[in-house]
């Protein structure tokens, strides 16, 4: 009985110290997320909002639902985190209006420098490394702790991201046709050749929809044909990113066309995405072999 009541009073006194309770955490994707639970780990409780499997662009009917499933976690958090007011505008609007509505007070958010981005080995150290600064300038009692889980999460990044000798050579005689958004990770971390880069209307001054892509491929065949690309030769990529819906399937069907070997393969951004890629790691590894393999 003597034991249990100490252990009573420790718990009551850990639980008075300023800091000792978890952080909670809200952020708009399941990129933010990731980063933060893997370095927070049982210091912090996390949720994100967006559908990772549907652009944030795009999340505007399914918000209200969204929300709705968080509710809870909603009144009282102690850091808010988003991307940017671009990306994440439909979601931020969201949250606020809820939180609003209920009389939650202002939300304030924690914001990445514009144009941030996390597809990359590169890119997702440096994301590692904001991440890490949020939550020791939010609870410094934990900045030890919080650097050593970084640590570990930068070696499974830098694990996922690897590229050998022997493969770097291997995607750099591949050549590609590529949604814009994945552009960055398969030119300056794979290495592939990027022949066309597309679009939606909305983006690029609407110069590049899949269809003025396939306009333009048709009008200058030479300049595939001399890829050595016809059956027997090489052959073409088409890479879609999952969150951005069917957009590249009449970009592969025109190469066909035109006798050419088009792979069409499909990126994605997000972790809890695809099943069994649950990290910003495991999205790194499986937009990699996609290719690879």
């Amino acid at each position: 009985m003597k034991h249990s009541g100490l252990l009573l009073i420790l718990g009551i006194i850990v639980a008075l110290i300023p800091g000792a309770a978890a952080l909670d955490v809200v952020a708009t994707t399941s990129v933010l997320w990731d980063a933060v639970q893997e370095i927070g780990g049982d210091e912090v409780n996390v949720i994100y909002i967006a559908d990772p499997t549907v652009c944030p662009h795009l999340q505007g009917d399914i918000l209200p639902g969204l929300i709705q499933k968080n509710a809870a976690k909603l009144e009282k958090a102690d850091l808010f985190l988003a991307h940017n007011t671009t990306m994440d505008f439909a979601t931020m609007q969201a949250v606020e209006k809820f939180r609003d509505s209920n009389g939650y007070g202002k939300t304030k958010w924690t914001i990445l420098k514009p144009d941030a981005s996390w597809n990359t080995p590169e890119t997702a150290l440096e994301l590692t490394d904001t991440v890490l600064g949020w939550l020791k300038a939010a609870d410094g009692r934990n900045s030890r702790a919080y650097e050593e889980r970084a640590k570990q999460y930068k070696e499974k990044i830098i694990a996922a991201g690897s590229l050998t000798e022997e493969e770097k050579e291997l995607l750099a005689k591949k050549y590609t046709v590529v949604m814009a958004w994945q552009r960055e990770p398969v030119e300056d971390w794979l290495g592939l050749n990027v022949i066309d880069i597309y679009a939606p209307e909305f983006a690029l001054g609407g110069n590049k929809t899949p269809a003025k892509v396939v306009d333009a491929l048709k009008a200058d065949p030479q300049k595939l044909y001399a890829l050595d690309l016809l059956p027997g030769g090489g052959k073409i990529y088409v890479i879609e990113n999952m969150q951005s819906g069917e957009m590249a399937k009449g970009i592969a069907e025109a190469l066909e066309d035109m006798a050419i070997y088009a792979n069409r393969v499909i990126f994605t951004n997000f972790p809890k995405s695809v099943e069994g890629v649950d990290s910003i790691p495991d999205v790194l590894a499986y937009n990699k072999n996609l290719i690879l393999n």
